[in-house]
């Protein structure tokens, strides 16, 4: 019988999770076993998941689960150095190249373990089977927007924190935006026909601000794009990959640019593909804009767990599309499994 362990989230800022109690529901009835752990943060009450049918485990206990348990996350492990000896499904951010992955990858050499990575759930043309990136685009284009409030004020954005529904992020912002006493900003979003340039568009839609959308079409030769400092909020919604173009290169923290805000939603500023070379770090809820040039003013954000500011909104639309993903576990060596471990085996053996 597969097992799936539903483990519960150890980051700070994590409410998400990747199954509904009706996705659980589901699989029981297909015959799988599930577990979930207890979590007082989980947007979904854990009660709602022991009325599915789940058995229920103390929150962090994965570590003591059954040896055949297929552990199921979202966002990455404590950095422990603990080896890994499991199936585990999560988003490991280890395949291009930033310096945590290696360690990650190291862990699993070390205790024999599997990663299948949810970035790397493909169909057989390559494209992803589930992601949260409509609401990445979304909170990542809204945080964009409060940082160019901020910078109206002569300040620089303060903690952002989750919202029980977007409406309430909407009103919020719209009334930091009219209190600024401006017209609205002009933003482009590179990546604008995929799932995270489409929810970035349609947030800045909603708040009035003028979009160019740019995709593949528009970046096809390479560079440079100087249309994009021309404009006062970027979004990037373009994964880091080889053969990725800079959009923003170093020299972009020069005077005479229009840009004041920068969007990193693909958020990879470790990895050798980054289109945007003006930071080297992520940013955090507490401290969301990263300053990178003064006069005039440039911030980057770049949290990596954007739609987690939406728990409710993103774990619903997410799990609907990975649920057909988890009802072929009972075949974990073909389709979307099979490739994603095939990928991960790739990547191990280059460490």
């Amino acid at each position: 019988m597969t097992h799936l362990w539903v483990r519960a989230e150890s980051r700070a800022n994590e409410d998400r999770v990747g199954i509904t109690p009706d996705g659980v529901a589901t699989l029981i009835g297909d015959g799988m076993r599930v577990t979930v752990e207890d979590s007082p943060r989980r947007i979904i009450p854990t009660d709602a998941y022991r009325r599915a049918g789940a058995e229920i485990a103390p929150e962090g206990s994965w570590t003591e689960a059954p040896p055949d348990a297929i552990i199921f996350g979202l966002k990455e492990l404590p950095d422990d150095g603990t080896s890994l000896t499991r199936r585990h499904i999560m988003f490991g951010h280890a395949f291009k190249g930033q310096p945590d992955g290696k360690r990650l990858l190291e862990r699993f050499r070390a205790g024999g373990g599997t990663l299948y990575d949810l970035e790397y759930l493909l169909d057989q043309d390559g494209r992803r089977l589930a992601a949260f990136g409509y609401w990445a685009g979304y909170a990542g284009a809204a945080v964009s927007l409060k940082c160019w409030a901020a910078q109206a004020h002569g300040a620089i954005c303060g903690p952002v924190h989750a919202y029980a529904d977007r409406n309430l992020l909407v009103e919020e912002l719209r009334a930091q935006m009219d209190a600024t006493g401006r017209a609205r900003p002009n933003a482009i979003v590179i990546g604008a026909r995929g799932r995270v340039g489409t929810g970035a568009a349609d947030l800045l839609t909603e708040m009035g601000v003028p979009v160019t959308r740019w995709d593949m079409e528009e970046t096809a030769h390479g560079g440079p794009f100087p249309q994009v400092l021309a404009h006062e909020i970027f979004i990037n919604a373009i994964l880091a990959q080889p053969g990725a173009p800079v959009f923003v290169p170093a020299s972009a923290v020069n005077p005479g640019r229009a840009l004041r805000v920068i969007g990193d939603v693909a958020c990879d500023p470790t990895s050798d593909f980054s289109p945007i070379r003006v930071y080297d770090r992520t940013t955090t809820w507490d401290a969301p804009a990263l300053r990178v040039a003064d006069d005039p003013p440039l911030d980057v954000i770049a949290i990596d767990n954007l739609p987690s500011m939406l728990p409710r909104q993103a774990s619903v639309d997410y799990a609907a599309q990975l649920l057909p993903v988890l009802r072929r576990l009972d075949r974990p060596d073909e389709g979307p499994w099979g490739r994603a471990a095939a990928i991960f085996r790739e990547h191990l053996n280059e460490v």
